[in-house]
């Protein structure tokens, strides 16, 4: 498939010839670096048929003559794989971008478009690009819409569903509600948010854009239409709830009960969620029990030292939003909140927050964290400071220089209990240059000590074709070869690995047909992955021939086809230099016996009605639903040379052609004249099937049974069942080479090196932050690693990993957890924290509070760890010593005085 020679035209294209490849990496280059804008349109394109089309055209060659005759067309552009399956037309939840789903500008598809042209029975994913953030503005394609439900408050049980933009205002809802319920546009009505059976939220400006709103995922509006007196049927029963203002919009809630109000221990307040918020208040709840912080903000010291100047800052929003909500929980008055306030606070400034997907708690963490921090940094000017190389300096001088410098720039709360000091070594491995470089930390994030491996679900069809397709798992290296899992499931199945073929299959059809040597990392974990044991692999006399199955007839009063696919498509070996048309049907026969039956005698109307054309066209029509059995043939493939026998003998179930590799275009139509047939490597072929024949000898439901292995059911297990704490600490500590993409810059070689990189830690904060590095993924696989991490509840020695020769004794005592069920990209997040007061375990679970016992802290699920250090403990008394935090009206405060903490 030269690149000069390509001129292909596929099923419905427009007219004209597709450009050559390099013609068309070019322009979708271009396009893929447009920035985005408010208000273009983007389309969503399915990511393994776009990385098909990058094979193909060479996108990641420097070189177009590099591109390989043999890669595979990608067909038209099919999205299917981004819809759910349930038929609804929704896609599906929490795709990635780059991993389920690439975004191309107008433009770019239009291209694509003209091209390839779209899968029959799709419609383009559009998509608006809008604007997150008030100070932070950043654009966003809004790949998932907002999903509300409409109803009138005269039947609250009637709900419509209805999908809209953040971008649309609370009159643009009113408008559509009002076309929804046949209420007159010059009726006037009133909008609310019904938040339970009881509360119901007024939205006054119609002007507010829904991403400005507090309207949440999923929320229930309601449409109030004026009474003839000028009255309204919803009155004010009970007194106004404020909560709070953000950036000047002040949000009331109206309660006919009391809903979340009642006396409750302080802290026991749970956090209602809005819609995939689990993470923000996992997150919070731990934050909310750690007390040194709790006890600054309930203390309303953050108001002396807001810092709305700040350039790297959030205005005080953030401060001022998580100090309003720290007071809520920690009033005693409330069972459970509503943290909208603060979620509209957060989403203003990190956009990344402002939907309702699911997101990563200890994400948030860190920008809640550096949030607070810059909002509440006692610096008001920061001054220039100029690193300094270490340049073989002790190391006490150069930690002392780094920590000075930073509280120049960096001194706060958070400063003041998070912060400790990381010692970082490079050397370069040519010129054996020794770099040090000491840097503050808010948080470990420590990796945990397993086996690099993962499990890969595949569906092995055996060469006997009498036995049905076997579903397994194999375990297999992350980073091995498609050898290995050839190897994993000739040991499960009792085969030759050096007989196995690994494939990819999607819809119908063979995406990929892997090489031994190709890396495992390209095996997306959504691809459908097909094993198939063949005959020979290396045996030059034969070959292996892919083959998918159509189903193909005539259009209703049109003289073209209709093509489906079905089935699972085959591979098959035959003699490369003699096979004929005769065997190569017999032997994909033999391929499928078990799901197809040959006509017999009885029935005779196969025989004699098609006794003359069986290698022709079908002539029956797609819609043609009568019981008639009658088939007509067109016989094309009969000559003068044809023998007696092989006029005579029952026609063939289906005939044979050579397609491209989407089998959506014929190549040749091949000859049943005992000649025997040229075979070539990457030779795909179909067979279609004679719809009658199809409907009569192909028994669908055998064909799609499959035998479950034992390997399917058994968990994945790791080597090691449980992982302790000091395991990932000296792991993180271990040397490392830096990766190939990821090289250093050596000052003295003047280039990038491949340098070793070695961690410390230099000094402790007064509460250590660690975070379990349970997620791993890279562009084509991700995994959670749910293997028991062994922590300490109580007496957390960590005096011995702080390697500063002044440092004092470390003790901490577990304070707070935020746990994850689930794998990736969703699941569900929890807390257990420790009350500042009760000193009693308690388990966070969004609006529910229960008590929980200290030895269910420690589980499977525990993601981030919060430890507080114990009294009488010093971090590093030499940090201690003259350090002052500065107030907003430049009076010096004591830390030990106000806070009693250590200073670092």
């Amino acid at each position: 498939m030269a690149e000069n020679g390509l001129k292909i035209k596929l099923n419905h294209q427009l007219e004209g010839e597709v450009p050559d490849l390099e013609t068309q990496r070019n322009k979708i280059s271009e396009c893929l670096g447009k920035p985005l804008k408010k208000g273009d349109t983007w389309y969503l394109i399915d990511s393994q048929w776009f990385k098909q089309w990058k094979k193909f055209v060479g996108y990641d060659d420097s070189d177009v003559s590099s591109v390989k005759e043999d890669e595979v067309h990608p067909g038209p552009i099919d999205n299917s794989a981004l819809y759910k399956e349930d038929g609804s037309g929704e896609l599906k939840d929490r795709m990635m971008d780059e991993m389920e789903y690439v975004l191309l500008p107008q433009e770019g598809w239009n291209l694509l478009h003209s091209w390839y042209t779209l899968a029959p029975g799709q419609e383009p994913i559009a998509r608006k690009v809008v604007e997150y953030g008030m100070f932070m503005k950043q654009c966003k394609v809004e790949v998932y819409l907002m999903e509300l439900k409409l109803c009138e408050n005269s039947n609250l049980e009637h709900c419509i569903s209805h999908k809209f933009s953040k971008d649309d205002t609370v009159g643009y809802i009113e408008k559509v509600m009002k076309r929804l319920f046949d209420i007159p546009e010059n009726k006037e009505t009133r909008m609310w948010i019904k938040s339970n059976s009881n509360t119901y939220d007024y939205l006054s400006s119609k002007d507010t854009a829904i991403e400005d709103s507090i309207i949440c995922q999923g929320q229930v509006l309601v449409i109030e239409k004026q009474n003839d007196d000028g009255t309204w049927p919803r009155q004010l029963k009970r007194t106004t709830r404020s909560y709070g203002t953000v950036s000047g919009i002040n949000f009331h809630s109206y309660d006919y009960n009391s809903g979340g109000m009642g006396k409750v221990q302080p802290g026991l307040c749970g956090l209602s969620n809005l819609g995939n918020t689990c993470f923000m208040n996992s997150a919070l709840q731990c934050m909310s029990n750690t007390p040194p912080l709790t006890e600054y903000f309930l203390k309303g010291k953050y108001w002396d030292e807001l810092n709305v100047n700040n350039p790297l800052g959030m205005k005080g929003e953030i401060a001022k939003s998580y100090g309003e909500l720290m007071k809520t929980i920690w009033s005693g008055q409330f069972t459970y909140t509503i943290p909208r306030c603060f979620k509209l606070a957060v989403g203003r400034f990190a956009p990344q927050f402002s939907g309702y997907q699911q997101q990563d708690c200890q994400e948030l963490m860190a920008f809640l964290l550096d949030g607070l921090h810059e909002d509440l940094n006692r610096v008001k000017k920061k001054p220039y400071i100029e690193v300094k190389d270490a340049d073989g300096r002790p190391d006490e001088v150069v930690a002392k220089e780094a920590w000075e410098n930073y509280l120049k720039r960096n001194n706060s709360i958070i400063v003041d209990i998070f912060h400790g000091l990381l010692k970082s070594t490079l050397v370069c491995p040519v010129c054996s240059k020794v770099s040090v470089t000491f840097d503050p930390s808010c948080y470990l994030s420590l990796p945990l000590p397993v086996r690099k491996e993962r499990q890969i679900e595949i569906f092995l069809v055996k060469l006997d074709a009498s036995k049905r397709i076997l579903q397994m798992k194999v375990t297999v290296p992350k980073m091995g070869c498609v050898q290995d899992l050839c190897e994993a499931v000739a040991k499960l199945a009792d085969v030759q690995a050096d007989r196995l073929v690994v494939t990819s299959v999607y819809n119908h059809r063979f995406h990929k047909i892997f090489q031994g040597d190709e890396g495992l990392s390209n095996i997306l974990e959504q691809e459908k992955m097909f094993v198939y044991e063949v005959a020979f692999t290396k045996n030059s006399n034969y070959i292996v021939l892919p083959v998918c199955m159509r189903d193909k007839r005539l259009k209703t009063g049109m003289s073209n086809y209709a093509v489906t696919l079905f089935g699972h498509p085959l591979l098959v070996s035959v003699p490369r230099y003699d096979c004929t048309y005769e065997l190569l049907y017999n032997t994909i026969l033999r391929n499928i016996f078990r799901y197809v039956r040959q006509p017999n005698s009885s029935e005779k109307w196969w025989i004699e009605n098609n006794r003359k054309g069986f290698n022709g066209e079908v002539e029956m029509s797609i819609e043609d639903n009568s019981d008639n059995d009658q088939l007509r043939y067109n016989p094309e493939n009969l000559d003068d040379s044809d023998t007696e026998e092989r006029r005579t003998r029952p026609p063939n179930l289906f005939t044979i052609v050579q397609v491209n590799p989407y089998a959506n275009v014929e190549v040749e139509k091949l000859k049943d004249d005992g000649k025997p047939l040229k075979l070539l490597d990457h030779t795909y072929f179909a067979i279609d099937w004679h719809p009658m024949a199809k409907e009569k000898f192909y028994d669908e439901k055998e064909a799609n049974e499959y035998v479950i292995h034992e390997s399917v059911n058994t968990k994945f297990s790791q080597k090691r069942q449980v992982i302790q704490l000091s395991d990932c600490l000296k792991l993180f500590m271990t040397t490392e080479k830096l990766g190939a993409k990821d090289p250093w810059y050596c000052p003295e070689c003047k280039k990038h090196q491949q340098a070793t990189k070695k961690f410390d830690l230099w000094s402790l904060p007064q509460v250590l932050i660690i975070h379990l590095k349970r997620f791993s993924y890279n562009r084509y696989w991700r995994d959670k690693i749910d293997t028991l991490v062994d922590f300490p509840v109580r007496g957390l020695d960590m005096t011995n990993y702080a390697i500063d020769p002044h440092h004092g004794p470390a003790t901490y005592d577990l304070i707070a957890v935020a746990n994850h069920f689930g794998g990736m990209g969703g699941g569900h997040y929890t807390a257990y924290a420790k009350n500042k007061e009760t000193q009693q375990w308690y388990y966070f679970d969004d609006s529910s509070v229960s008590s929980a016992s200290e030895e269910n802290v420690v589980s499977k699920a525990a993601y981030v760890l919060f430890y507080l250090k114990k009294p009488g403990t010093e971090t590093n008394p030499s940090r201690k010593e003259g350090t002052l935090v500065t107030s907003q009206n430049g009076q010096s405060l004591s830390n030990e005085e106000d806070y009693n903490m250590d200073i670092h």
